[in-house]
């Protein structure tokens, strides 16, 4: 077993690190707010800065929002390098794209391992050990760690580093425009006059089915209970939109996509599921 450094308790972080917790691993937690630190005290060890979190550790895991948090929680004053030392691994989960892979790798010293590995999934997955866990560096990299991640998912090795983080912006890309689209012939079958669940139903035989077969109660009642916030799809989506312009990709479809899921934040849907862009798309209120 390994002995493990855990930083970042949201949605998707608290029940990661469980199941690592249940796997037999000793683990030390941080968390920014430390009342979500806390709901842990009987299960792992609580540390007061992700310095002392990541000292004397087989690897420190990061799972926060954004790469500024990265920033601060792994290279701040008291951050996690300060505990790394020259020769720790970082293993960053969070979603920050690959260019910041390359940034915060060369923040590292020479010595110290890192390697990105984003998830795919809900907060349900991420409860039951069921994400997809894509993972950027070596095959020793891989194959050293992917078994230390397994509880929380599936490892995938996708490549040398970053390529974990390319593959979580190309499969967010895919539902984001899945989910605007959607939207788009949800709100056509509206304007033609089709009933919702005739509409629905007859989606469902069509290609876009499996996309749509989750989140249905959501599209019926209009409630989008997150398991995945707009917010945070909206920033994937914009990391989307830097790396593919830093590399002259020309996107049609997906840079729609994203300014749909734009146009559902302005209406107030940031913190319910990624999925309310259906009903933005559609004109309707939704609720979380």
């Amino acid at each position: 077993m390994a002995r493990l450094a855990w930083l970042g308790l949201g949605t998707m972080g608290a029940p990661m690190a469980s199941r690592l917790i249940e796997a037999g691993h000793d683990v030390t937690v941080w968390n920014r707010s430390p009342a979500r630190a806390e709901a842990f005290e009987r299960r792992a060890t609580i540390a007061d800065t992700p310095a002392d979190a990541s000292r004397g550790t087989d690897a420190t895991i990061t799972m926060l929002a954004t790469p500024d948090a990265v920033d601060e929680v792994v290279l701040g004053s008291q951050g996690a390098l300060t505990g790394l030392g020259d020769s720790g691994t970082l293993i960053d989960m969070s979603t920050v794209g690959p260019d910041y892979v390359t940034h915060l790798r060369s923040q590292l010293p020479e010595g110290a391992e890192l390697v990105d590995a984003p998830v795919l999934g809900s907060a349900s997955n991420a409860e039951d050990g069921s994400l997809k866990v894509f993972i950027g560096g070596s095959d020793d990299t891989f194959h050293r760690w992917s078994k230390v991640l397994a509880p929380i998912g599936k490892p995938m090795h996708m490549g040398p580093l970053g390529s974990g983080q390319a593959m979580k912006l190309v499969a967010n890309s895919a539902l984001a425009g899945l989910m605007s689209l959607t939207g788009e012939t949800l709100a056509l079958a509206d304007a033609l006059g089709l009933e919702q669940g005739n509409a629905i139903a007859g989606l469902l035989e069509s290609p876009m089915g499996p996309a749509m077969k989750r989140k249905i109660d959501k599209f019926e009642s209009d409630i989008y209970t997150p398991s995945f916030k707009l917010e945070l799809m909206l920033k994937d989506m914009r990391l989307v939109d830097e790396h593919a312009s830093k590399r002259n990709v020309d996107l049609k479809l997906i840079p729609d996509a994203k300014e749909w899921i734009s146009l559902a934040y302005e209406r107030g849907y940031g913190g319910y599921d990624y999925s309310s862009v259906v009903a933005g798309i559609r004109g309707r209120e939704a609720t979380g």
